[in-house]
């Protein structure tokens, strides 16, 4: 049987991950001159608001910040490295996405923005995901068995359910 309480909790952060992105997108939306710091900026200032309106904690909202990045980040990169779309990245039919995610997603990434995000995205390091993260939907794959993972909506990472590794990384063909 399921903790309820834990369950809330991982509901919780998935909502609130949800609510930054909402927020970090649509003010990049909004933006007349999108620059690759401009995400960044917008990613902190949804983190700051989810403190001041009491969805979460600091250190929670630092976190989903970091993930949020994590997941924007991996996303345009693979987006414009291969030109492909986005339920190839997520790794599974887009109908299954909740309302309104995958249109934040596309407007977020014309290929000026994921042009421009790219230039600060090779800078970085490889995204790696761990258990006990929230990470968007998508596809992760266990590093050490190759089990794949479908998240269809934003939730926390559990270890792998075949070999219990707790390291993962995004489809990426």
């Amino acid at each position: 049987m399921k903790d309820p309480l834990h369950h809330d909790i991982v509901d919780a952060l998935g909502a609130a991950y949800e609510k930054m992105f909402e927020r970090a997108v649509q003010g990049f939306h909004k933006a007349d001159k999108k620059t690759p710091g401009l995400l960044q900026k917008l990613v902190d200032e949804a983190r700051d608001t989810a403190v001041e309106l009491g969805e979460v904690s600091r250190e929670d909202a630092d976190k989903l910040a970091t993930y949020l990045r994590r997941d924007l980040n991996d996303a345009f990169s693979y987006l414009s490295e291969t030109g492909r779309d986005w339920k190839d990245w997520l790794g599974f039919e887009t109908i299954l996405l909740e309302a309104g995610f995958l249109e934040m997603l596309s407007e977020a990434a014309d290929p000026t923005t994921i042009a421009l995000l790219k230039l600060k995205q090779d800078a970085q390091l490889a995204s790696i995901y761990h258990t006990g993260e929230i990470t968007g939907p998508g596809t992760l794959i266990c590093d050490a068995c190759g089990e794949k993972l479908h998240f269809h909506k934003p939730g926390r990472i559990p270890p792998c359910p075949k070999c219990h590794a707790t390291s993962y990384h995004r489809r990426s063909s």
